[in-house]
């Protein structure tokens, strides 16, 4: 067995970047809005705090990083500008099915496989695999429906 293995199994190691969204709020008459990078560093004080709070299985948080500035662009289709706070998480996870939930947040943007540098599946892994994809795109899409179906 090599270092991180236990029964055969080895766990994957990966930095996972996220950049949560700020939209700014209009305040009332002329004062009281907040800026969209205000608004985006809230949003990601706000994940953080409750990725380090709030325990997910099959995944331990090795480190987050809060270090990338602040961005933000014109969103043309709505007509105003979007802040997007990065967050890069240094992240042990038991199976790629477990990273899965990360990778289907609207706030995902990239992924790095640290460890192990090759993985070999069996043919029931990757069922297994290739449902959880299906189930979380689904649960997104249904989160989608009823926010702009109220």
């Amino acid at each position: 067995m090599q270092p991180g293995e236990s029964n055969g199994h080895r766990e994957i190691r990966a930095k996972v970047r996220l950049d949560f969204k700020g939209v700014g709020k209009s305040g009332r008459f002329l004062f009281g809005g907040k800026a969209v990078e205000k608004v985006a560093e809230e949003a990601r004080e706000h994940q953080v705090a409750m990725l380090r709070n709030v325990p997910i299985q099959g995944i331990q948080i090795n480190d987050l990083d809060l270090s990338m500035d602040i961005y933000t662009i014109h969103d043309d289709i709505e007509n105003h500008d979007v802040a997007f706070a990065p967050v890069i998480m240094d992240v042990s996870a038991d199976t790629l099915e477990d990273l899965v939930r990360f990778i289907a947040r609207d706030d995902f943007r990239k992924v790095e496989i640290i460890s192990p540098a090759a993985l070999n599946f069996y043919k029931t892994e990757m069922e297994r695999l290739l449902f959880s994809v299906s189930r979380e795109f689904k649960q997104m899409r249904e989160n989608l429906e009823r926010k702009y179906n109220r």
